[in-house]
C-alpha cells in the first residue's frame, strides 16, 4: 500500500498515466531530499550515492512510504534511462589503446573474480540450506544459482564513487573494464545453473544450447545495435560540433532511442549504451568527443532519481531467520570470493600491486543484473526456490548498496587515485593564489623580491630583473602600502634618457596599479580580471592594503601546466 501522501496516485498508475503535476511532485521530493542526504553524507565523509539510498529507504517501503509499489512501479522509466547513461560514460573509458594494455590483465582478473565467488557462494549456502532443509535437490539448486548471480558487479554506484573522487589510475582502469564485463558471465554461469537446477527441482529440463542461444542474442544483439547508433551519432555529431546545445539534444536522444529499441527487442539497455560510448570515444571524429562532458553534466539530476529509488524499492522487514543466514554467507562468500579471485588473476597478470591490493574492496555493489536474474529465477521456479532467490538477493543488495561505494572509496583512495582525474580547469577553479609559487619561492612572500621600495635606485632595479624571471615590480611607500607599479617597459624608457636614468627613483618612473587581488583570490577570479583589465600583471596586496608581490599570467600558466606535468608523472609511476 502507498502511503496516504500519495493517495492521489490511481491503484494501477504508470508513468504516462501520472498527471503532470503529480509527477513533478514526486520528483521534486525525491530530488530535493536526495541531494540533502547526498550533501550530509558526503560532509561525513561518505560517498553521496550513500546518501541518495538511505534517503530512499526513508520515503520507499521500508520507510514512510511516500513511494510506494505503484509510484516506484511508475517511475521505472527513469532507471531504464540512468543506467543507459551509466553504460554510455563507461564506454567512453574503453578505449583500445587502454584495452590492447592491460586486455591480458582484465580477462585473467574478470575469469577470477567472477568464476571463485560462483564456488564459494554455492558450496556455503548449498551446505547451509541442506542443513536447513535436509533436501539435496533443494540445497544443490540454491548454491547453483546464487553462485551464478553473485559474479555480477554493479557498475551504477561504482562509477558514481570514481566520478565524484575523480579517480585515475590503473585501479580505476580495470575497475571499469571488469564492471563493463563480468554482467556477461554472470549472465552464461545463470543459463548453465539454471539447466542443471530445473530436471533438479523436478522441472521440465531446459535445453543449455537454447539458453546460450538467448544469452547470445542479448550480448551480440546489445554489441551491433550499439555500434549502429554509434555510428549515427558520429555522423550527426560531426557536423553540429559547435552547436552544444544541439549536440546535447542528439546525444541523449540517440541514447535513449537505442534504450527504447532495446526494450523492444528484449536487449540489454546497458551493454548497448556501453557500445556506443566505445564507438565514439574510438571511431568518432576527435571533436565529436567533447561530447561526453555535455552528457556528464546531465547526469547528476538522473542519478540522484535513480538511487532513491533504488533505496525505495528495498524492503528491510521481509527477512526471515534462514533469509537472514543464508543472505549473510551469500554476502559473505560473495566477497572471500571475489578477493581472492581478483587477486589470484591480478597476480598471474602481473597487475599493479595498488590493483593487487585493493581491487577487492571496489567489487562489491550489487542490483541491475542480480535483481534481474534473481527474477528470472522466480518465474523460473515459482514454485519452490524462486521466492526464496528473490527474498535473499533483495536483502544483500540492501547490504551490499550500502557498504559497496564506502569500500571502493577506501579502495581508490589507498590506491593513491584520488583527484587524479583532472583538467587544468578543474585545477584551477580550486587553486588560489597563494598556492602559486615561481622559481620555488611563494608569490605571497612577505619578503618576496618583486617589492621594491619608492626610494630605491633604477640601477638597483635592474640588476634585480636580470636575476629573476619576473617582468613587473611592486612600489612600496614609506607607510608601507602600496603605491605603484613598474613594469619591464618602464625601465627600457627610462633608459632612453641616457645617464640621468642612473638618479631616477622607483617612485620618478612607476604607474599606478591597475588591479589588485588578495592571496585568497581563486584562479578563475585571477583569469577574468587578466581579461577585464588587459593586463598580464596584477598587484598582490594584504588587508591593509600592503604589497605581497606580483602575479603574472605566465606564472600561473606556468604553475597549472607543472600540476598537470605532476599528476601525468604519478599516473606514470603507477603503472
Amino acid at each position: 500500500m502507498d502511503s496516504p501522501l500519495v493517495n492521489f496516485l490511481p491503484a494501477n498508475a504508470h508513468f504516462f498515466s501520472l498527471q503532470g503535476a503529480q509527477l513533478v511532485l514526486i520528483i521534486g521530493i525525491m530530488m530535493f531530499f536526495g541531494s540533502i542526504g547526498g550533501k550530509l553524507f558526503q560532509k561525513l565523509k561518505i560517498p553521496q550515492v550513500v546518501g541518495y539510498i538511505v534517503i530512499g529507504i526513508l520515503l520507499g517501503v521500508s520507510g514512510l512510504v511516500i513511494l510506494g509499489k505503484n509510484t516506484i512501479a511508475a517511475l521505472n522509466p527513469i532507471s531504464t534511462i540512468a543506467l543507459s547513461l551509466i553504460g554510455f560514460l563507461v564506454g567512453a573509458e574503453l578505449k583500445i589503446d587502454v584495452i590492447k594494455k592491460y586486455g591480458k590483465q582484465f580477462v585473467g582478473i574478470l575469469i577470477g573474480e567472477s568464476i571463485t565467488p560462483f564456488f564459494v557462494v554455492g558450496i556455503l549456502t548449498g551446505t547451509v540450506t541442506y542443513l536447513f532443509t535436509k533436501n539435496t535437490a533443494t540445497a544443490v539448486s540454491i548454491g547453483l544459482l546464487l553462485g551464478a548471480i553473485c559474479a555480477a558487479t554493479a557498475p551504477a554506484a561504482t562509477t558514481d564513487v570514481l566520478k565524484e573522487y575523480r579517480t585515475k589510475g590503473p585501479l580505476t582502469t580495470t575497475i571499469l573494464g571488469i564492471v563493463a564485463m563480468d554482467d556477461a558471465v554472470a549472465l552464461i554461469l545463470y543459463a548453465v545453473a539454471a539447466t542443471i537446477a530445473s530436471p533438479l527441482l523436478g522441472g521440465h529440463s531446459v535445453s543449455f544450447l537454447s539458453q546460450l542461444g538467448a544469452i547470445a542474442y542479448d550480448i551480440f544483439g546489445s554489441v551491433v545495435l550499439g555500434m549502429g547508433f554509434g555510428f549515427l551519432m558520429s555522423l550527426i555529431l560531426k557536423n553540429i560540433m559547435n552547436e552544444e546545445g544541439r549536440v546535447l539534444g542528439f546525444s541523449l536522444g540517440i541514447i535513449f532511442l537505442c534504450t527504447g529499441v532495446c526494450n523492444i527487442l528484449k536487449l540489454d539497455n546497458i551493454l548497448a549504451a556501453m557500445f556506443i560510448g566505445f564507438f565514439m570515444t574510438n571511431f568518432a571524429h576527435p571533436k565529436t568527443k567533447n561530447m561526453f562532458k555535455l552528457v556528464e553534466k546531465y547526469t547528476p539530476p538522473i542519478y540522484v532519481l535513480f538511487f532513491v529509488t533504488v533505496g525505495a524499492k528495498l524492503n528491510v522487514w521481509i527477512v526471515t531467520p534462514f533469509i537472514a543466514v543464508i543472505a549473510l554467507l551469500y554476502v559473505s562468500g560473495r566477497t572471500i570470493g571475489k578477493t581472492i579471485g581478483s587477486r589470484l588473476g591480478a597476480k598471474v597478470t602481473k597487475a599493479p600491486e595498488t590493483v593487487f591490493k585493493y581491487l577487492p574492496f571496489c567489487l562489491l555493489s550489487q542490483a541491475g543484473v542480480a535483481i534481474g536474474l534473481s527474477i528470472a529465477a522466480g518465474n523460473d521456479f515459482p514454485d519452490s526456490i524462486g521466492p526464496q532467490i528473490m527474498l535473499i538477493i533483495t536483502a544483500t543488495t540492501f547490504i551490499v548498496q550500502i557498504l559497496g561505494p564506502i569500500c571502493v572509496k577506501y579502495g581508490v583512495t589507498k590506491a593513491g587515485e584520488v583527484g587524479l582525474n583532472v583538467t587544468a580547469e578543474d585545477i584551477m577553479k580550486s587553486a588560489l593564489v597563494c598556492d602559486v609559487a615561481m622559481d620555488g619561492k611563494e608569490i605571497c612572500s612577505p619578503d618576496s623580491y618583486t617589492i621594491v621600495n619608492e626610494t630605491d635606485m633604477i640601477g638597483q632595479i635592474i640588476g634585480s630583473f636580470s636575476k629573476h624571471s619576473n617582468t613587473n615590480y611592486e612600489v612600496r611607500g614609506s607607510d608601507g602600502k602600496l603605491i605603484g607599479l613598474i613594469s619591464l617597459e618602464h625601465l627600457k624608457e627610462a633608459m632612453q634618457i641616457g645617464e640621468m636614468a642612473e638618479t631616477l627613483l622607483a617612485m620618478d618612473i612607476m604607474d599606478a596599479p591597475k588591479v589588485l587581488c588578495s592571496p585568497e583570490t581563486n584562479l578563475p577570479e585571477v583569469y577574468q580580471l587578466f581579461s577585464d583589465y588587459d593586463t598580464d600583471a596584477i598587484c598582490i596586496v594584504d588587508s591593509e592594503q600592503k604589497p605581497l608581490g606580483i602575479l603574472e599570467k605566465f606564472t600561473v600558466d606556468h604553475y597549472l601546466h607543472n600540476q598537470i606535468v605532476e599528476l601525468n608523472h604519478r599516473l606514470a609511476k603507477m603503472g
